[in-house]
């Protein structure tokens, strides 16, 4: 499998500004990234997709919701890769326990994890959880 990559194109780390998404091949996102290193963020695909069958990259936030009773939950996880366990994890779950359907941890009806932004866009959506 080759990797994939996507870049923030984000000049002088500006969080104010929408930053701007790039894509191109994977060698060319890498060597503006080497070259400019604090106007590029560099995110790699996990080489899995959620429920919608979109590709999931490193910054991306998921969403699950659980049904407990007459109340739906939905939890927001930010996917990190994790360099003490060398993969990709979302929450303290490693990434493929996030996305099986057969979760033994999991006592609630729960849905497939989707993609609902990404922490450049949508950085709001972890905030407002731990609030």
């Amino acid at each position: 499998m080759v990797p994939k990559f996507r870049a923030w194109y984000m000049p002088f780390k500006r969080k104010e500004k929408t930053p701007k998404m790039l894509y191109g091949k994977s060698s060319n996102i890498l060597a503006f990234a080497e070259m400019f290193p604090d106007e590029y963020i560099v995110e790699q695909s996990t080489g899995m997709k959620d429920d919608n069958g979109n590709e999931i990259y490193e910054g991306d936030i998921l969403a699950t919701s659980s049904r407990i009773g007459r109340e739906l939950l939905t939890d927001y996880l930010k996917v990190d890769w994790r360099e003490d366990y060398a993969g990709f994890f979302c929450g303290e779950k490693p990434l493929f326990a996030c996305l099986s359907e057969w979760d033994n941890d999991i006592k609630y009806p729960q849905t497939f994890p989707e993609i609902v932004g990404n922490v450049h866009e949508n950085p709001e959506l972890l905030e407002a959880q731990h609030d």
